[in-house]
């Protein structure tokens, strides 16, 4: 999903900050993930960080629509990157950097020939059953999605409409085709293009997580929680995921005037944004709503560490400009008080 849509749906949030600290060393990993077959980018898929000395897995994250990935803040060492995709053999690289600030990986997924065939299409494997013709209509829509720009994404749509028309268990092309109306912001075609892709498939987490963000820009709460729990319940590696759930709880919380009847959902919300934060450090939203979650319980100066790092992360963010004002108020509400 876009860092847009993500955004779009924390207007009820609101932000301070104060100037930021010096931090030890980190170092980061950037990489793509692609399909040996064609080229085409890996959207949506699981890339996992180990420790290259054994001491097992550090953090998971997604592939975004290009296929790209990244881990951050991360101490100087050396690191093995590996993705483990069902239908394709294991891919994996090696990086150090111990004398490096950041590191560029590039893997391929290959087909294991060795793997039996489903006639279901989990998302981002293949399905033997797919015609040619639904599978060169998929690919010239992830052709148009590679290009940029919403133009592209509009006739993008028009390849997976034309695929699913030709095979409808085509599991990927619905759900691209969910995901493509969401960018045009056609949140009705999407939730139906969504629903019917778990309905070929319970599985597809990335629906279930996409359903979510739907549902949480219509104020459907119940129903955002609902789909976040089935998603998380199947790939809890989600920081997304997590994050949206911490937000279902942040905003059932709001409902609540009295804090101390409030603490039992404040403190679900919590525990989400620390999964979703341990999932991925620099996780902007996650920052700004685990700061708001602080400032409700009283904790204003962990709050405002919380707030700092949002800015950080995002300094030209869709919460910048409001939380910059904020400053501004806290600030001169302190300078009052201390006089």
């Amino acid at each position: 999903m876009s860092g847009t849509r993500i955004f779009l749906l924390l207007l009820s949030l609101v932000a301070v900050t104060l100037l930021g600290q010096g931090q030890t060393k980190r170092v980061e990993i950037h990489g793509q993930v692609r399909y040996a077959q064609g080229g085409a980018p890996a959207e949506h898929v699981v890339v996992r960080l180990e420790s290259y000395d054994g001491g097992g897995p550090i953090g998971e994250t997604f592939t975004d629509s290009s296929g790209k990935f990244q881990f951050s803040s991360l101490p100087p060492a050396q690191y093995s990157v590996r993705v483990r995709q069902s239908g394709y053999r294991e891919a994996q690289q090696t990086i150090d950097l111990t004398t490096t600030s950041s590191g560029l990986v590039l893997l391929q997924l290959l087909p294991d020939a060795s793997s039996s065939s489903s006639t279901v299409s989990k998302p981002g494997t293949i399905d033997a059953n797919v015609p040619p013709a639904a599978q060169k209509e998929f690919d010239k829509g992830v052709a148009a999605l590679a290009e940029g720009g919403k133009d592209k994404i509009a006739v993008a749509v028009k390849y997976f409409e034309k695929a699913v028309s030709l095979y409808p268990k085509f599991v990927e092309a619905r759900l691209k085709l969910g995901t493509g109306y969401m960018d045009l912001g056609q949140w009705d075609k999407a939730e139906q293009a969504l629903l019917a892709t778990i309905e070929v498939d319970a599985n597809a987490f990335n629906a279930l997580f996409a359903l979510s963000e739907i549902y949480l820009r219509q104020n459907k709460i119940s129903e955002a929680e609902t789909v976040l729990v089935k998603g998380l319940t199947i790939q809890d590696a989600s920081y997304l995921g997590h994050l949206n759930l911490a937000r279902v709880y942040w905003e059932k919380s709001r409902e609540i005037k009295d804090l101390m009847q409030a603490k039992p959902t404040l403190e679900k919300s919590y525990e989400e944004i620390k999964r979703a934060l341990t999932l991925n450090p620099d996780l902007a939203g996650a920052h700004l709503l685990k700061g708001n979650l602080l400032l409700r319980v009283g904790r204003t100066t962990d709050a405002v560490t919380e707030f700092n790092e949002y800015l950080r992360l995002e300094p030209n963010g869709a919460f910048a400009t409001e939380t910059r004002t904020l400053i501004e108020k806290i600030s001169h509400k302190k300078a009052q008080s201390s006089q």
